[in-house]
Order: structure tokens, then sequence, then C-alpha cells
């Protein structure tokens, strides 16, 4: 306006006394327009860029460069083997198995120890001329399910990192080479100890089964195998005629009750009613008896008929068991029990059952001696179990004791190509490298860290001017949600 001059007026940093200044006041801040807080945000935003730039220069311009080389080491995946064979004595191998053939154990572990081992730092160190304190700790790094070892060490120039990369190489493969030399020392300084144990074993052994095959007969674990198999083969054979046995039996018994005989008594009547004399004889009583009874319908029994019929009766009947007991050879009590009749159908059971008969009597003394051989092989077999048991621990111990022994001979003389039993093969795959740029202190990301906490607090401070804003409207939306609760009343302060 004409009459009055403009004058520009800077916003105090603080309005009104600080005491004044409530907690709800504090948590929503002022309006989104009021430029009164600017000069408040844009001292927090000065402050926090020199929280941020401060630290970040003073690293940069101070810290020293460092630079970082590389090398890379490989295991082979695969081993290598040689055998060789003697014939009709034992066989030496050479093998050098492949470095992962064991899960329990990792060569690459192994290595990667090895690596950081301190006699191998202070080799490494004495060959740079630098103490082992200064030489540094090398990054070792495992590929997975690979045999890749990745080593990386730092030095104060590129120069320097490569000759510390070159030491430390130097360092751990004469380390690998004093190792396995002086494994192969060991095992021979064992080796001319071991071969006379190895000689001592197989003289004892060889000594023992000796007595014992001298004590026992028993030639070999073979033969005894042979008498268990016989033995086997005895009891089957002996089963096998008890149950033939067991069958006969019941069938002579089924045939002695049904004919009301015994065998013996079958074969007697067999016998007699192939005599044709006896025939006659028993045709004669028959008749006889026919007689008498025809007689004796007719008369008394003191008649002199009756009398005379009775008497040939008696003669013929004599007769006929006389001849029977000739013939038979059995005793009256036997013969009285004989049905002296004719046989008709009856002869062929009578020779079944005199069959079964023989036959059962024939299995039986088959199956006593069979029994008495069991017997006998079992007491035999007993008798060798344990000494069997022990000849055949004693020609196994001698076999392998005499593998062991040609073995060791040999192995003797081929073990030296065994070098990588222990240690496996490792091969350089990269060679240290000649870094071109520091690794230390990293510009760009320092550079990055800045300007992402610069962002951060931009985003910050534009959340604390806005928050006014964003907390009355998470009020309203509240406030409209039935039975919301409604909002502390500190909060609803008027606005400036």
């Amino acid at each position: 306006m004409p009459g009055h001059s403009f004058k520009f007026r800077i916003p105090a940093l603080i309005r009104r006394p600080i005491l004044s200044i409530t907690p709800a006041r504090l948590l929503r801040g002022g309006r989104l327009g009021d430029a009164g807080r600017l000069p408040r945000y844009l001292g927090f935003f000065a402050i926090g860029a020199v929280c941020i730039w401060m630290p970040i220069t003073t690293y940069l311009s101070s810290a020293p460069l460092r630079y970082t080389s590389s090398l890379s080491l490989i295991l082979p995946g695969s081993g290598a083997s040689a055998s060789v064979n003697l014939d009709r004595i034992g066989q030496a191998s050479s093998y050098a198995s492949s470095p992962y053939a064991h899960t329990s154990v990792s060569p690459t572990e192994t290595y990667k120890r090895l690596l950081v081992a301190g006699r191998i730092l202070d080799s490494a160190a004495a060959a740079v001329d630098m103490e082992a304190r200064d030489f540094g700790q090398p990054r070792i790094e495992l590929v997975d399910q690979t045999g890749l070892i990745h080593v990386s060490i730092v030095g104060n120039s590129p120069e320097d990192a490569r000759a510390r990369g070159d030491a430390l190489l130097a360092a751990f493969f004469t380390e690998i080479e004093a190792l396995r030399n002086d494994e192969l020392d060991m095992r021979e300084t064992g080796a001319g100890q071991a071969i006379d144990d190895y000689r001592l074993s197989v003289l004892a052994t060889r000594e023992e089964i000796s007595r014992l095959q001298k004590e026992t007969g028993l030639i070999s674990a073979d033969q005894f195998d042979a008498l268990v198999a016989e033995t086997d083969e005895l009891a089957r054979r002996a089963d096998d005629m008890a149950a033939t046995l067991a069958e006969k039996t019941e069938a002579v018994n089924a045939l002695t009750q049904a004919l009301q005989t015994t065998p013996r008594l079958a074969a007697a009547a067999l016998k007699l009613h192939a005599d044709t004399t006896f025939i006659a004889l028993t045709e004669e009583a028959s008749d006889q008896a026919a007689l008498l009874s025809r007689k004796q319908a007719r008369f008394g029994p003191r008649h002199p008929e009756v009398r005379a019929a009775k008497g040939g009766y008696d003669t013929a009947q004599a007769a006929a068991m006389t001849r029977a007991q000739t013939i038979t050879d059995l005793d009256q009590h036997e013969l009285s029990a004989l049905d002296m009749s004719h046989v008709g159908n009856r002869a062929g059971l009578l020779s079944d059952l005199v069959s079964l008969e023989a036959e059962r009597a024939g299995l039986a003394a088959e199956y006593a001696g069979a029994v008495l051989r069991l017997d006998q092989a079992r007491a035999r077999q007993m008798a060798l179990i344990e000494p069997a048991a022990r000849l055949e621990d004693l020609q196994r111990d001698f076999a392998v004791a005499e593998a062991v022994f040609a073995s060791a001979i040999a192995r003797t003389q081929t073990n030296k190509a065994d070098l990588f039993a222990s240690y496996p093969l490792v091969q350089v795959l990269e060679d240290p490298s000649l870094p071109t740029e520091p690794s230390s202190p990293r510009r760009k990301l320092a550079v990055a860290a800045g300007v992402a906490a610069m962002i951060f607090l931009l985003i910050g401070l534009t959340l604390g001017w806005t928050r006014r804003s964003l907390i009355d409207r998470l009020l309203k939306d509240g406030g409209d949600t039935p039975g919301a609760s409604r909002p502390p009343r500190g909060l609803l302060v008027p606005a400036e």
C-alpha cells in the first residue's frame, strides 16, 4: 500500500513457550498449510543431514585403501586306483578314494580349516617379510555341492594383495606335502613290525589247526557239514519209516480184528489148507462128523452105532490135529484156537494179513537199524560240534592271516603311490588375482547408503508435517463407525 514499506519477516523457531505446549499438541501437530512450522522442520532436516553425511565423509576421507586378491582351489571328484594280484598269494591295492566318498568327512571343510591354520599363516607372512598379525586372516568360502574353495585376502596395494595370495598358496601346498610325507613315513616305520606280527600269527594258527585235527580226526569243516547232512537224511528216513510202520501196524490190527485171528495163526491156516493130506483128513473128519450127527439123531448115546461113529470121528479128528501140529509146529492150545475148517473166501484176507505182517516185521527191523545209526550219527555230531566250530574259526583266521601277510608284503612296495588317502588331491583353479580397484572403502556403497538415509529422513519429516490431517481422518472414520468409542477430549484441541 502507498506510504507503507514491505518488510520480510522470518518465522520464529518457537512461537510459544515450551511449557505451554500440551502433549496433545505435540501429537497432532499443526495445520497442513501452517508455514510457521517450516523453520523447525528445516532445522530437523539440517541436523539429520549432518548426522548422516558426517560419518560417511569422515570414513571415506580417512579410511585407507585396501585391495582384495582372490584365488580358487578345486578337489577332483573322482579317485584313482591301482591293484596288483599275486596268484595264490594275495592282492596289493593302491587306491585314492574320491574326496566325497564319505559323508561324515568333508575334505573341503578340512582344507578350509587348514588354510587358516596358524603355522600356514606364519609361513606365508614370513615369505612376504611381515609379521603374522599384519598378514591378515584370509576369507574362505565353500561352494555347496561342489569341490570349489574360494579364498580372498586383503592387501595394502594390488601387488601386495597378490603377493599375499601367492605366499598363502605356497605355504598351503608345502604344508599338505609335509603332512602326506609324514603319513608315509609313519606307515613305512610300522610296516616292518606289522609283517613280523603277521608271520607269527600265520604260524601260530597253522600249529593250532594241526593239533585240533589230530585230536578229533576232523580234517575240515566240510567233513562236519557232510556229517550233519547225513544225520539229517537218516532222521528224515527214520521219520518216513516210522510213519510207514504205523500204517502197516494199523492195517495188520484192522485185519486181525476183522478175521478174529492173528497173523501167525493165519499163516498156519493157509499152510494147513495148502496140504492135501490135511485136507483129506479134514474131509474125513467132516464125513465122520456128519455120520455121527445122523446116528445121534436116530439112536441114543450108548447105541453101538453112535459109539462107532463117535470113535471114527475122534480118530479122524486126532489124525487131522496130529497132521496140523506136524505142519505148523503149533502147540495144542494154539491149534485149539485155529480155524480148522476150509478157509474159502477168507483165503485172500488171510493172505493179505500174512503179507502185511511180513512187511511190518521187515520194516520194523529196518526202522530199528535206522534209529540205531541215527543215534550213533547224532552222538558223533554232538561230540564234534565244538571242535568243528573251532576248526572253522581257525581255518578262517588262517586264511585271513595268510592273505593279510601276503598283501602286507606287496603293499610295502605300492603304498608310496597312495598319496591322497588322508589328504585328497587339490588343484589351483584360479591363481591369485591382481585387483584393479580397491575393495575398501566402498565409496559407491557409502554414498548409496547416505542417499537412502536422506530419503528415509524426508519421508519421516513429511509424515510428521501431515500427521494432523491423518489423525483427524482416522478420528473421523472412527466416530462414524456405529458403536465406536469417542476420542479423548484432550485430542480435540482447537486449531491455531
